[in-house]
C-alpha cells in the first residue's frame, strides 16, 4: 500500500464518520419537527374551543355592561326626578308647614301658660281679639267659638 492509498482510505473513513454524524443529526431534527408538529396540532385543537368560549364570554360581558349602563342612566334619571320633587315639595309645603308648626308651638305655649298659675309676667286682662288661622275674630264671636269647641 502506498501513501496515496492510505491517505484515500483515511479520507474515506473521515467522510463516512462525518456522514453518519450528519445522518444522526438529521434523524433527531426530523423527530423534533414531528414532535413540534404534533404539539402545534394539539394546541390548535384546544385553543380553538377556548377562543370560542372567550369570545362568548366577551359578548356576554358586553351585554351585561349595556344592561348596567341602562340601569345607571335610569338611576340617574330617577335621582334627578327625586331631587326635583324634593325641591318642589320643599318650596310648596315648606313655608306653610313652618307656619303650622309655629302656630302649634304658640297654641301649646298659650295652653301651658293658661294651665299654670298666673304670674306677674302674664297680662291681667286678655286681649280683645283672637287670631284663628290667619283671621281676626271679634271678642263677641270668640266666646261662641270657644263654647262650640268645648262641646265637640
Amino acid at each position: 500500500m502506498s501513501g496515496g492509498e492510505v491517505a484515500g482510505i483515511l479520507v474515506a473513513v473521515f467522510w463516512a464518520i462525518l456522514v453518519s454524524f450528519l445522518a444522526v443529526a438529521l434523524a433527531r431534527l426530523a423527530q423534533t419537527l414531528r414532535a413540534t408538529t404534533k404539539l402545534v396540532a394539539d394546541v390548535t385543537e384546544q385553543a380553538v374551543p377556548l377562543l370560542a368560549d372567550a369570545s362568548s364570554a366577551v359578548r356576554s360581558a358586553q351585554t351585561q355592561i349595556d344592561r348596567v349602563d341602562a340601569i345607571a342612566s335610569d338611576v340617574q334619571e330617577v335621582t334627578s326626578n327625586a331631587s326635583a320633587l324634593s325641591t318642589t315639595v320643599a318650596s310648596t309645603f315648606g313655608g306653610p308647614l313652618v307656619k303650622v308648626a309655629a302656630f302649634g308651638y304658640g297654641v301649646r305655649r298659650a295652653i301651658s301658660r293658661k294651665a299654670a298659675p298666673e304670674t306677674k309676667e302674664m297680662p291681667a286682662k286678655p286681649s280683645r281679639r283672637t287670631v284663628i288661622v290667619g283671621r281676626t275674630v271679634p271678642s263677641a264671636r270668640r266666646t261662641k267659638r270657644a263654647n262650640r269647641s268645648k262641646r265637640d
